[in-house]
């Protein structure tokens, strides 16, 4: 029995539309998708019907393209309207949310498997920054994200209020876990600051994560960290935690003649390591 996890599925795109479809059963196994299923409800829906069919179990969590809808859209179906919407969608098939009580793995160890929301804040800007010259920092590059005219946060005043409310939310929830139980945390947006490095568009980390997240993995008995968003696969260790980057992305990021099978990210039991002298902070990227 394996737990998988594969993110930034992007079905929106015809490649990878296809490769989803094309994915094997894997009826003992679990499976989590950690956001970026496509930009549309309807894409979501695409893939919970093949995934469900296919695995076990699976867990969800939102990115922030699943999040997006039409500017001309009221806000009282924007930001956390349409966030409860995917849930329940999630829901009627039978699917795992943030929202949802935390799941034990059967198999070994026996970790909870800890689905996240949490945004991000513009905190992974240079120290002092402010959120609005955060975005004028990151424009002076001419690094934009469509986030800031299709994700809303209604009622929020702002996604970095959204965000604040979801990191409470969240970390009440991991707290309530039983001592002792090790924990599989799983987001869209990387935990770290250091963790969102992106060498071709360094400013668009402003869009990646909050800083308030930067302890977890050292307050709450984290097995494993599983998050997406980057398009940059890599295994990473921070203070003997192994933190799994699990990716798909757009279609010229990965490739296609392997299938999609051939990226799903073995999460639990914990894979044999690929190069000799994992140790601690030592990084693996993978460029499959």
């Amino acid at each position: 029995m394996t737990l998988w996890a594969i993110s930034d599925l992007h079905v929106g795109f015809e490649a990878n539309r296809h490769a989803v479809e094309a994915l094997p059963a894997y009826p003992g196994d679990w499976l989590i998708l950690g956001g970026d299923t496509g930009d549309t409800a309807a894409h979501l829906q695409l893939v919970l019907d093949v995934v469900t069919a296919r695995f076990a179990r699976v867990i969800w969590v939102p990115g922030n393209h699943d999040l997006w809808t039409p500017r001309h859209w009221p806000d009282t179906k924007r930001g956390v309207a349409h966030y409860e919407r995917l849930v329940d969608q999630c829901r009627r098939a039978g699917v795992l949310t943030p929202d949802d009580p935390f799941v034990a793995w059967p198999g070994e160890p026996r970790a909870v498997i800890a689905p996240c929301f949490t945004l991000y804040d513009y905190s992974f800007a240079p120290a002092g920054m402010s959120s609005a010259d955060a975005v004028a920092w990151a424009a002076a590059d001419q690094v934009q994200c469509a986030d800031e005219v299709l994700l809303a946060p209604p009622p929020y005043p702002s996604r970095q209020d959204w965000c604040a409310a979801r990191v409470d939310y969240t970390e009440a929830r991991l707290a309530a876990i039983p001592p002792g139980r090790p924990i599989v945390c799983v987001g869209h947006f990387p935990l770290r600051a250091d963790l969102a490095v992106l060498p071709r568009i360094p400013r668009f980390t402003i869009w990646c994560g909050t800083t308030r997240t930067a302890a977890w993995h050292t307050r709450f008995p984290f097995e494993v960290v599983v998050s997406g968003h980057l398009h940059m696969r890599s295994t990473r260790w921070r203070d003997g935690v192994r933190f799994e980057e699990v990716s798909l992305g757009y279609p010229a990021q990965w490739q296609q003649a392997k299938g999609a099978a051939a990226y799903l990210r073995q999460i639990l039991p914990a894979p044999v390591p690929t190069v000799a002298g994992w140790g601690e902070d030592r990084t693996i990227v993978r460029h499959l």
